[in-house]
């Protein structure tokens, strides 16, 4: 199978619907404009058809059908791939008319009731195919699948074959990503309008493989239409800072950064270099004065600021547009000390909070979260364990609703929280959201948070709002760690050379004017 990377085919938003808030539009379509749902049904099956076949090519396929709406678009799509010339095979596990979708198209057509066709026979059937599809269940489950259901998922994922999902892998909630019972494994799964939000969150995220959105005849989404989206290729293109012809160093950016107590000016450093390789024109580094040596030597371009010197940080907070704080900085009184200082002296200059500035803010030793976000726009960025800290819940609970665990925060805040993870996500204080696309695992060392906080503090200074700067950063680290191509050997310091890079890509990223109704297409999760 194709291992291309994200490739956003030119659509410049791409929503990330709950299942509910799908079907609910789905309805509405239907009812008041016009769509028929047989139209729809037909359009997603013969998309379907289009992508198994550019994916596989060759050999039999066959499909296991269920008694909703997904089941016939499985069907829609065997009797497309008939008259395409395909062997195809459909293998029925529920009760179901079929007729009416085949139209004519004689398709060898079996029930999995657990009486004629067993087990076994079932198992026999998979196996001899080249590619599965799933059409069992769809975006409506909620709980844990039947068992006549759970029986043919069970096969499928024994069978050693690939298995193309449509909308969502049978047994995944398409709201939450939660698994309560059986699931299947799917290589691809053919997601119809746009991918479903539960698809995009762990653990059902696992579940899917790769995760293509095709186009089905939607009419368009009001812009609060849904209350997620992905931050994808085209959505990071659109967003970027543009410089003008005549711009000048204060005129792009200026950034006050705070990080770095003594021993660890090496947080100050990445964060540095990864804002001047963000675009932000003036770089001042606030940090201890034992770190000068290291941070001016490692990064000639900053101005260094002795934390020590009040009155030469007052200067540098007056004339900076944007603050970073946090890497490096330590949780001893000298360092909440300065953060209190900071806050006094900074004014509402737009703010991100980071690392050690988050843990000063839960333990309660130094300016909390709301105190920062009431006379600023502000971003906070944790990890699991920092974000346990801010909000006093168990990481078990958070990892159960990450969203739901960022709404909170951020609505009594009023920060946009950027929570990290697979995948990380932004969140608003009104409940909007924007699911990352571009993580992966090759992210999971230390420092990569001190890169984050660079590029999200160069993106504010540049005039980007607190969600768009989180966002964006995600995107372009992101992206800089798949052009690094190093899988697990990869540093910050190889995310960050490979910054110019990214910023000097034109337009959305990759595309294929082959297949123009794929508006997302996202590798398996890794």
């Amino acid at each position: 199978m194709s291992t291309t990377p994200l490739r956003p085919y030119g659509a410049q938003r791409v929503w990330a619907p709950t299942a509910t808030e799908a079907a609910a539009f789905d309805r509405a379509v239907i009812e008041h404009q016009g769509v028929p749902q047989a139209a729809l049904m037909e359009c997603a099956g013969r998309s379907a058809a289009e992508i198994l076949v550019r994916l596989f090519p060759h050999g039999e396929v066959v499909a296991l059908i269920g008694a909703g709406n997904n089941g016939g678009d499985g069907l829609v799509m065997l009797r497309t791939l008939k008259a395409w010339g395909r062997p195809v095979r459909a293998v029925l596990v529920a009760d179901r008319d079929s007729e009416n979708f085949l139209r004519g198209w004689q398709i060898r057509l079996e029930k999995d009731d657990g009486l004629g066709l067993g087990e076994g026979d079932l198992d026999a059937v998979l196996r001899g195919a080249s590619v599965l599809v799933d059409a069992i269940l769809g975006t409506g489950i909620r709980g844990a699948p039947r068992e006549r259901q759970a029986r043919a998922i069970r096969a499928i994922n024994k069978s050693d074959r690939p298995v193309v999902a449509l909308d969502t892998p049978s047994g995944v909630c398409g709201d939450t990503g939660r698994v309560a019972g059986e699931a299947v494994d799917a290589e691809v799964t053919v997601a119809f309008g746009w991918p479903k939000l539960g698809t995009l969150l762990q653990p059902g995220r696992s579940r899917v493989g790769r995760l293509i959105a095709v186009e089905i005849g939607f009419p368009p989404v009001p812009d609060s239409g849904f209350g997620a989206a992905v931050a994808t290729p085209a959505w990071a293109a659109e967003t970027r800072p543009r410089r003008q012809p005549d711009a000048h160093k204060n005129s792009v950016g200026t950034l006050l950064l705070v990080a770095g107590r003594p021993g660890m000016a090496g947080a100050a450093v990445m964060a540095a270099r990864a804002a001047l390789r963000s675009g932000v024109g003036l770089l001042r580094v606030v940090s201890s004065s034992e770190n000068r040596s290291i941070i001016q030597g490692s990064v000639p371009e900053a101005i260094f600021v002795s934390a020590e010197d009040i009155e030469a940080v007052r200067e540098a907070a007056a004339a900076s547009q944007a603050l970073a704080v946090g890497p490096g900085l330590g949780t001893e009184a000298e360092a909440a000390e300065l953060l209190r200082r900071v806050l006094q002296l900074s004014g509402g200059l737009p703010t991100v909070l980071d690392a050690d500035a988050l843990n000063l803010a839960s333990s309660g030793d130094g300016p909390g979260v709301a105190e920062w976000a009431a006379e600023r726009p502000t971003l906070v960025t944790p990890h699991l364990g920092e974000m346990k800290r801010l909000t006093g819940l168990d990481g078990e609970v958070i990892q159960q609703d990450r969203l739901g665990a960022a709404r909170d925060l951020a609505s009594r805040t009023g920060a946009a929280v950027l929570l990290k993870g697979l995948p990380s996500i932004v969140m608003l204080p009104d409940g909007a959201c924007l699911v990352d696309s571009m993580g992966s695992s090759d992210l999971a060392v230390g420092g990569m948070g001190d890169v984050l906080t660079g590029v999200s503090g160069a993106l504010l200074a540049q005039g980007l709002s607190p969600a768009e700067s989180g966002a964006l950063g995600l995107y372009t680290t992101g992206r800089a760690a798949s052009r690094a191509a190093l899988g697990p050997s990869l540093t910050p310091s190889d995310v960050i050379e490979q910054l110019p890079t990214v910023w000097s890509e034109e337009g959305p990223g990759e595309s294929d004017l082959d297949h123009p109704f794929v508006i997302f297409d996202q590798d398996p999760a890794r």
